[in-house]
């Protein structure tokens, strides 16, 4: 079987490493990401990761692996920041409290689609002004949902987790290997 990966993020490819695969092709899904007026964060990430799924082509012997992450303060989707003005506004609002991470994925071979979500609770501590300028002017936060990404300088914001720290990077380990498992992929190196 080939793996495709419907991403281009290379934290996704890094983190689907750590399993012993390497993708056979990447092809990232163009679909169009706007929460629906109302959409609630956990039902919007499993639908993107499902509408990315759907959106490529899957053929005989392949398996394609697609995957969202959304920040979600409250009822709020925190998507990829426009501008660091933005990315600012983004980080005031998750100073000094809990937020979530959701992220779902979503793994299809030609006639059927296995889908999980993993929702991971996250503190940052109170941030200064200086603190969120600085972080600001790394230009980690661009492209990151939620205007940071825990892997980079973010990181020393985080003091507590309680969840999945790869979810929180893009892609859950432990659900992502079990759904590839279901679909029958064996990643290299697997036991029975």
């Amino acid at each position: 079987m080939k793996l495709i990966l419907g991403s281009a993020s290379p934290r996704r490819r890094a983190l689907l490493g750590q399993l012993g695969i390497v993708p056979d092709a990447v092809r990232p899904a163009d679909i169009d990401e706007t929460p629906r007026p109302g959409e609630l964060p956990r039902p919007y990430c499993a639908r993107m990761a499902r509408e990315k799924a759907e959106a490529l082509d899957v053929g005989t012997g392949e398996i394609l692996l697609t995957s969202d992450t959304t920040v979600a303060v409250g009822r709020r989707i925190l998507g990829k920041p426009e501008d660091a003005a933005e990315a600012a506004r983004f980080l005031r609002l998750l100073s000094g409290r809990r937020h979530r991470v959701i992220t779902a994925v979503a793994v299809r071979t030609a006639d059927r689609l296995w889908e999980r979500d993993v929702v991971t609770a996250v503190k940052v501590k109170a941030l200064s002004e200086r603190e969120i300028a600085a972080y600001l002017a790394t230009g980690d936060w661009e492209g990151k949902a939620g205007a940071y990404a825990i892997q980079g300088p973010a990181g020393a914001f985080i003091p507590w987790l309680q969840g999945s720290y790869s979810a929180v990077m893009g892609l859950p380990i432990f659900e992502t290997a079990a759904l590839l498992e279901a679909a029958g992929y064996r990643a290299p190196g697997a036991t029975e």
